[in-house]
């Protein structure tokens, strides 16, 4: 026995970070894409929090029914196969005992231990059923609770990250003066939330950290740009 136990570390909450990388990155970028495309144009910062405040709420209510719409329909997904593999395993058993058979040997089990395997999967029609859903189509039962945590989720990161880009307008009455301040806290969440996302899902802080700044960047200039041609 190993002097030191070997402990695994894996990352389980892919679902929820997921859902607030959505929102978030969301939140951050699309608020400061406007933002900064008034700020070419107007000069009252109370313009550009009423307008930035209005797309963040209609902007959240949007993204968090998208979010409960998208796993509602992972759940109608679900159920759709899961009925037709139960009607199959019934009308056509063959086909589907030499499904489950195929599904082994491409792990590398056969001869006279494969045969007992695959009798006890076929012997129950849930388990049946539940195992040609996972490693036949590759589908994971989608937990019940997830459309409307999904949809919070989403809703309450984008909210808060369209928040930042809009502070230095909250705080600082001149727009010339509020926008620079605003770049800088928003470039610097745009970092840190790309950096943290880095961390977590394993693509690297530094990495994610430059990418999302890049495309938050990116919108907000083509915003002010644009804005700049006609004001």
């Amino acid at each position: 026995m190993p002097a030191t136990p070997h402990v695994e570390r894996h990352f389980r909450g892919s679902e929820s970070v997921r859902d607030v990388v959505i929102g978030m990155a969301d939140g951050l970028t699309v608020p400061f894409a406007l933002a900064a495309g008034l700020s070419a144009a107007v000069a009252s910062s109370r313009l550009i929090v009423t307008a930035g405040m209005a797309e963040i709420v209609a902007g959240a209510i949007a993204m968090g029914l998208g979010g409960f719409l998208a796993a509602r329909g992972d759940e109608e997904h679900y159920a759709s196969e899961q009925a037709r593999e139960h009607h199959e395993i019934l009308a056509l058993r063959g086909n589907e005992v030499s499904e489950v058979r195929k599904v082994f040997e491409e792990f590398g089990l056969e001869g006279a231990a494969l045969e007992p395997v695959v009798a006890a999967i076929s012997a129950d029609p849930d388990r049946w059923v539940s195992f040609m859903m996972r490693f036949e189509l590759g589908l994971e039962r989608p937990d019940p609770r997830r459309a409307p945590v999904s949809a919070l989720t989403i809703a309450a990161a984008y909210f808060i990250g369209g928040l930042v880009p809009l502070a230095a307008y909250f705080l600082v009455p001149s727009v010339k003066a509020a926008f620079p301040l605003s770049v800088g806290a928003t470039a610097a969440a745009l970092l840190v939330f790309g950096a943290v996302k880095g961390r977590l899902t394993g693509a690297g802080a530094i990495k994610s950290g430059l990418q999302t700044l890049m495309v938050g960047g990116l919108a907000a200039g083509a915003a002010y740009g644009l804005a700049s041609l006609f004001a």
